[in-house]
């Protein structure tokens, strides 16, 4: 069964987000049987990456609040983040343009590596504080995943999974995503937000129930070819 997540790696809720979804998923007995798929967003999708200017400057001047307010928001965020055991160093998190870290997502899904990578993503930007905007950082990210660098440069110099990127965030607002994390549960079921574990486990129970009911009470599809009918008729 197919759960898309439509994320962006700016998003600090995503990344908590992440890490409830996992814990269901490690105590649903068939996560075998799902398959998950990241799927891009971006908030907002004009950002321009600025290296010279802490996230608290930005969330400041973004919001339109004092910077001991968006410190605060910060600091909120941080210790949301601990309670599911990640560090959050805002203070040093990079103001950055996620498309490129995009890309390099959907050229890791050929190699069914998008989890790791989305990891790896959320990881350099919110902890290590690094630009994921920058093409050597994730050049490093890809060859930690066992990327082929050449390869995966070329990709990234040319663009070549831009018009995926456009279609995913196409695809959102198609089907109605106003904000991320947003989770996509057999095309049928949605949560939006950083839910709580047992709020994922049982849209996981559900839809795997009926997912696996509508495999089996699927209807006989027919493919026609040479046969006798039940009067003697052949043709």
């Amino acid at each position: 069964m197919k759960i898309e997540i439509w994320s962006d790696i700016m998003c600090p809720f995503c990344y908590i987000g992440k890490r409830k979804f996992e814990k269901a998923l490690e105590q649903f007995d068939q996560k075998d049987k799902i398959d998950v798929e990241w799927k891009s967003f971006q908030l907002p999708p004009e950002i321009k990456t600025q290296t010279n200017k802490s996230s608290t400057e930005f969330l400041a001047e973004h919001k339109g609040i004092s910077i001991q307010q968006a410190r605060a928001l910060n600091e909120q965020v941080s210790q949301m983040a601990k309670t599911v055991g990640l560090t959050y160093h805002l203070d040093k998190s990079v103001v950055a343009n996620s498309f490129k870290a995009h890309q390099l997502t959907h050229f890791a899904k050929q190699y069914q590596k998008q989890d790791e990578t989305e990891e790896l993503l959320f990881k350099a930007h919110f902890t290590e504080g690094k630009n994921i905007d920058n093409t050597e950082v994730l050049l490093d990210i890809g060859e930690e995943l066992g990327f082929d660098r050449t390869l995966l440069k070329k990709s990234l110099e040319d663009n070549l999974y831009a018009d995926a990127v456009k279609k995913d965030i196409q695809n959102a607002s198609r089907i109605g995503v106003r904000g991320v994390p947003f989770f996509l549960f057999n095309n049928k079921y949605a949560l939006s937000g950083a839910q709580e574990s047992e709020t994922f486990l049982q849209a996981l129970k559900q839809s795997f129930t009926e997912w696996t009911e509508s495999k089996l009470n699927r209807p006989i599809q027919f493919i026609e070819g040479q046969s006798c009918d039940v009067d003697g008729n052949c043709d």
